[in-house]
């Protein structure tokens, strides 16, 4: 069976589009980061959402936070919450009041003001994470896009945002996991400094 896929051009496209994000988004994947930090040193707390594999992003950075993103670094868990991991939420959500209003309906159950909502899309267009961030604001919340493809609508409605530049949903959500692990060494750093 002929492999039809060209592994080296994927890899290059992902290396291509890390370059971009280096080049243009420095400055956003900082303040970002920087903001995440000053919430947690004051007592708030990160809620992430998003859909697909922007969900199990969310899961995936919550467990560096709570539980830690380097081994060699022995520090207190960090408080966050993935809006995505409860079933029986997802499902009564979806079937009593609509998908698109699931995660709004969490931020208005978890969400505190001084906490930060980062909602995750790679078209910028999800429109329950739409919905969740402009709950999130009226609930006196920080709001971040981790997004892509232009930003779409969720970009707008955010305090902050990453936009990948990018089209690929691949290349995205690559980038999107790496900005999360910048964000965890960064708060890591800030919280415990004794540490490093």
């Amino acid at each position: 069976m002929e492999n039809k896929l060209d592994i080296k051009e994927s890899i290059g496209q992902s290396i291509a589009t890390k370059q971009k994000l280096m080049e243009f988004c420095i400055p956003e994947i900082e303040t970002c980061g920087k903001e995440l930090a000053e919430a947690l040193k004051k007592g708030g707390k990160i809620l992430f959402c998003g859909n697909g594999g922007s969900a199990a992003d969310s899961q995936h950075l919550v467990a560096e936070l709570v539980i830690r993103y380097r081994s060699s670094v022995n520090r207190a868990a960090i408080p966050a919450i993935a809006l995505t991991v409860d079933p029986s939420i997802m499902t009564a959500g979806g079937n009593d009041i609509g998908f698109e209003n699931i995660f709004a309906r969490e931020v208005e159950a978890y969400g505190r003001k001084g906490d930060v909502l980062v909602g995750i899309s790679t078209s910028g267009n999800s429109e329950n994470v739409f919905r969740a961030i402009r709950q999130a604001k009226k609930q006196g919340l920080i709001t971040i896009g981790l997004l892509g493809a232009g930003g779409g609508k969720i970009a707008e409605e955010c305090d902050l945002k990453v936009i990948v530049p990018s089209d690929i949903t691949a290349r995205i959500q690559e980038c999107h996991i790496l900005i999360g692990h910048i964000w965890c060494e960064m708060i890591e750093e800030e919280l415990f400094p004794e540490l490093f």
